[in-house]
This record gives structure tokens, C-alpha cells and sequence, in this order.
């Protein structure tokens, strides 16, 4: 299969901006970005490999979660004591 080049991709993205428009182009490149994100993350997990990754975002969110949590609750603390006096 061959591979494509510099003009090729040229040509593909002025094409692109002709059928969609300046305004859609940067929406679109989001989505397939995105997309590509999603289907590598999903190959990773399926091949059993990406199994570490996870459970280091899910610790990583847990742990963002009781810190807000716990600056929140500070928070409320502070107005209460300034309600009380």
C-alpha cells in the first residue's frame, strides 16, 4: 500500500477546507483526534497491556477527587466560622 506524501496531504486538506469550511475544519480535526485516542486506548486494553495505565488514571482521579473535596470542605469551614462571628 503506498504511503502518502507531503503533496498528497496537501492536496486531501485543501480539499477538506473547500467541502467543510475554515469554521468546521478545527471541530473535525477534534473529533478525529479524539476518536484515534479512544481506538488505541481500547486496543491497549483489549491486548491486556494497558491494564497498569488504568489503574494509575483511576488513583490519579481518586486522589484529584479527595483533594478537592477536602479544600472544599476547608472552604466551608472558613465561611461558617465567619458566619458564626
Amino acid at each position: 500500500m503506498p504511503r502518502i506524501g507531503f503533496p498528497e496531504l496537501i492536496v486531501i486538506l485543501v480539499i477538506a477546507l473547500v467541502l467543510f469550511g475554515p469554521g468546521k475544519l478545527p471541530a473535525m480535526g477534534k473529533a478525529v483526534g479524539e476518536t484515534l485516542k479512544e481506538f488505541k486506548k481500547a486496543t491497549g486494553e483489549l491486548m491486556g497491556g494497558n491494564s497498569t495505565v488504568a489503574s494509575t488514571e483511576t488513583k490519579a482521579e481518586v486522589k484529584a477527587e479527595t483533594e478537592a473535596g477536602t479544600k472544599m470542605e476547608a472552604k466551608i469551614e472558613d465561611i461558617k466560622r465567619k458566619d458564626v462571628k
